[in-house]
């Protein structure tokens, strides 16, 4: 297999919140919800850097299409990070997302390694990561 992800997917529970809180809460570009016309369809996309797209599909769909039962969510399962270029920054990203709505579960703070973090859980409990890392360079 090829390091080709091209699409992160996260299952919600309710679509226009959802679309809500990364569109207008944390300014993610999207075009909108999609694909009402076909059953289990409905779908939206956002994009991030270099192709990558964030996706927000039902849980009920999303299972569906996977041929997977609902199961309970869970925070601690799977982490999106979102690096950025400076301690400010992750203020500022940590502030936008409460506004928006999220649960900051660990604020912004030094960590062990030198860096800049903080956690916040969005409305589907789904957990992100706002980082600095002095070692990176963060591209615009």
């Amino acid at each position: 297999m090829k390091p080709r992800v091209s699409v992160l997917t996260l299952g919600v529970e309710d679509l226009e919140k959802s679309l809500e809180f990364y569109k207008n809460g944390l300014g993610l570009p999207t075009e909108g919800i999609i694909g009402q016309e076909f059953e289990n369809g409905t779908v939206a996309f956002f994009d991030l850097q270099n192709g990558l797209k964030l996706a927000i599909w039902e849980r009920k769909s999303l299972a569906k299409d996977a041929n997977v039962p609902i199961s309970p969510s869970s925070s601690s399962e799977f982490t999106i990070g979102h690096n950025v270029s400076s301690k400010t920054e992750v203020d500022q990203v940590m502030e936008e997302a409460k506004k928006a709505g999220a649960k900051i579960t660990d604020p912004a703070k030094d960590t062990f390694w030198g860096g800049y973090s903080g956690h916040f859980l969005d409305l589907d409990g789904h957990l992100w990561e706002v980082v600095w890392n002095p070692e990176w360079e963060i591209e615009d």
